[in-house]
């Protein structure tokens, strides 16, 4: 469509138009996310080659949280019924609970497919959308904290591989359990001629965005591995037909993984301590994992408590913290962003909708998120969300140990424990805009700095 604009405005057929070269447009995109941390940047291509339902729409925006790619129209709203597996729930030190995982899966996926049917619409529009095609965005929180039971870096070869094989049994079950449902509920009103019924599964739409980019799906571009019986449940899927037309997505959960106690969606810890701040007052945090395994080397005191403070909850700089505790509890600023980019890329095989994926860069410039936003569009990601940037200045600070005045230095040691018991499935329901509405929200947003801490921050929610 935009081709045969161009091609109108080359003929003199198109009157009102400004022309401006895209690597102009390219660098004030880069300077603005520079400047704000927005806007969002989600790649159209990608989000509509491999949507299931390409026949029956485009996707022409994603929701504010970027983990919805669904079609919309004047006749239709989207509308994602959205539940969030909490993965540190099925990880013990031995590796991933699969059995666990596969029940709590088929569970969820009935849950939400019968939130479809008992949800409360504002506009027909939606109705109308939702009943027809039946989207579910199953996702993920606690991935930090699956890691750090795992004794995983998040920054590593090993994190990458886990969030490949994690989310690829998140995937297949989803679509099984999708399956079964059809069976004995029927299939969704537009299945016919998705990709689902010509036995396209998301792994096999990364070779329809190879295809149309003339790249190859090997050295490393675009990995299609798998180690799941996906042939049958190809077979499965074009004779009984599936119960939704989208099954995953990857929201932010922002608050319901406070609730849960885990680490939030697929990010990396921003802080090991911080004050959570709400209307019933302010609360210190602190990562249960860090002093579990702080306390296993003797090494949670006050000088440790006061060191986590002083240094804005980070370990990387407390000399007497040993170098495999840095790596294991590294904050989201301590982690090159170019790992989260190859996690979400091995994530981004399996999924049929996106996911929300913060970006961090502690001094931006313009060279970095050029090679950073260049690396997650060659990896077929097909949305980003916030960028993340320290400020520019900060506060002088100091801990004071009795009235001496002297900071308390530090230096350490440590193995760690399974989490806490904690709620092993969240849903929640939310709308995703149409392109005036996204239009409209990211112009209210325009400028406007996000507080990561801030639990009344709408756009996290």
């Amino acid at each position: 469509a935009y081709e045969a604009y161009e091609a109108k405005a080359a003929r003199g057929e198109m009157k009102v138009f400004k022309q401006v070269r895209a690597l102009d447009l390219w660098r004030r995109m880069l300077t603005m996310l520079f400047e704000t941390g927005h806007p969002w940047l989600t790649f159209k291509d990608p989000c509509n080659i491999r949507s299931p339902q390409g026949h029956a729409g485009v996707v022409h925006s994603s929701n504010l949280c970027t983990e919805i790619t669904l079609n919309t129209s004047h006749d239709e709203v989207a509308v994602c019924n959205l539940g969030s597996v909490n993965l540190a729930a099925h990880v013990t030190a031995d590796g991933l609970d699969m059995e666990k995982l596969a029940r709590t899966v088929k569970t969820a996926m009935r849950i939400l497919d019968n939130v479809i049917d008992i949800n409360f619409y504002t506009i027909p529009e939606a109705r109308r959308s939702n009943l027809r095609h039946r989207p579910i965005g199953l996702g993920l929180m606690g991935f930090q904290d699956a890691l750090q039971t795992l004794r995983i870096p998040y920054g590593s070869d090993a994190a990458v591989s886990f969030a490949d094989a994690s989310m690829e049994a998140i995937s297949f079950h989803a679509i099984a359990s999708s399956v079964d449902l059809a069976a004995e509920r029927g299939r969704y009103s537009s299945f016919e001629g998705s990709l689902w019924s010509r036995g396209i599964l998301p792994i096999d739409s990364v070779g329809l965005l190879a295809e149309a980019r003339g790249t190859a799906t090997r050295d490393g571009v675009f990995d299609r591995s798998s180690k799941l019986d996906w042939e049958t449940l190809r077979q499965r899927v074009v004779t009984t037909g599936m119960r939704n037309s989208n099954t995953m997505a990857i929201a932010p959960t922002a608050t319901i993984s406070n609730i849960c106690g885990v680490s939030q969606s697929i990010e990396p810890a921003y802080q090991n301590l911080f004050v959570k701040s709400n209307m019933s007052g302010d609360f210190t945090v602190v990562n249960a994992a860090l002093v579990r395994d702080l306390k296993a080397r003797g090494l949670w005191d006050e000088v440790m408590v006061s060191d986590l403070k002083y240094f804005d909850g980070s370990v990387g700089q407390i000399d007497r913290v040993p170098d495999d505790l840095k790596a294991l509890y590294a904050t989201a600023f301590e982690i090159d962003s170019a790992w989260l980019i190859e996690a979400a890329a091995r994530r981004q095989k399996w999924i049929d909708q996106s996911q929300s994926l913060n970006l961090y860069i502690a001094n931006p410039s313009g060279r970095k998120l050029d090679t950073l936003y260049r690396l997650a569009w060659q990896r077929g990601l097909k949305t980003t969300y916030y960028l993340r940037s320290r400020s520019a200045t900060h506060v002088e600070k100091s801990t004071l140990k009795g009235t001496d005045g002297k900071l308390n230095a530090v230096s350490a040691v440590v193995p760690a424990a399974a989490p806490a018991a904690s709620p092993i499935f969240v849903a929640d329901a939310r709308k995703a805009s149409d392109v005036a509405a996204g239009e409209a929200e990211l112009g209210a947003a325009w400028g406007k700095a996000c507080a990561i801490d801030d639990p009344d921050c709408e756009a996290c929610q």
